[in-house]
């Protein structure tokens, strides 16, 4: 009994080397110090605005009485010392941004969009083709046709037609539009430009 309990003690414990195997070791940071669990969190103080430059030195004198005396002009004055500037620093002009018929451009404004949309549509180079109906005799004629200028199958033109009224080309050229538009009609369809 003895004899067991002295081998018990005397066994030698396994190293970390043996327990991970010959090619793997287990290393930690000596210097690493668990958090303190009872350690209330910092509080990092937040500055009022977010400046990516940092502080900025106050305008001079020349600059405070240039903006005193741009405030002071009429309205009428105000409203061409953007384009002056740019005029004169040499800075491109800024281009007008479309979105889903809404123009949100340098002027801005629901009276400078419609401007822009009829000026738009003055200059319009790319154009629509949209087939409106055909006879259901020609039906055939018609989707031959549609399949020679839209490179699709058998089935997926015959869908489209099918679907009448429907876009069949949309982006083209004028001449190639009324080209397209008279073949529809030898073919017994109507078709028109978008």
């Amino acid at each position: 009994m003895k004899l067991v309990a002295l081998l018990r003690s005397i066994s030698v414990r396994p190293t970390l080397r043996e327990i991970t195997g010959p090619l793997q070791s287990c290393s930690f940071q000596s210097d690493f110090v668990p958090k303190d669990p009872h350690a209330k969190p910092k509080r990092y103080k937040y500055p009022p605005f977010y400046d990516p430059y940092g502080p900025r030195p106050p305008p001079s004198d020349k600059v405070i009485e240039l903006a005193e005396r741009i405030a002071a002009l009429p309205t009428e004055e105000r409203i061409q010392i953007g384009p002056t500037l740019r005029e004169r620093l040499r800075h491109p002009k800024m281009q007008s941004i479309s979105v889903e018929g809404m123009d949100v451009g340098t002027h801005g404004g629901a009276g400078a969009g419609s401007t822009k949309a009829e000026e738009k549509k003055a200059e319009k180079t790319a154009f629509d083709v949209k087939l409106e109906k055909f006879d259901t005799a020609a039906k055939i004629k018609v989707i031959k046709e549609v399949r020679a200028f839209t490179n699709l199958g058998l089935k997926e033109a015959k869908d489209l037609v099918e679907k009448v009224p429907v876009l069949i080309k949309q982006g083209v050229t004028k001449e190639e539009a009324n080209g397209i538009i008279e073949k529809i009609k030898a073919a017994g369809g109507i078709a028109v430009m978008e």
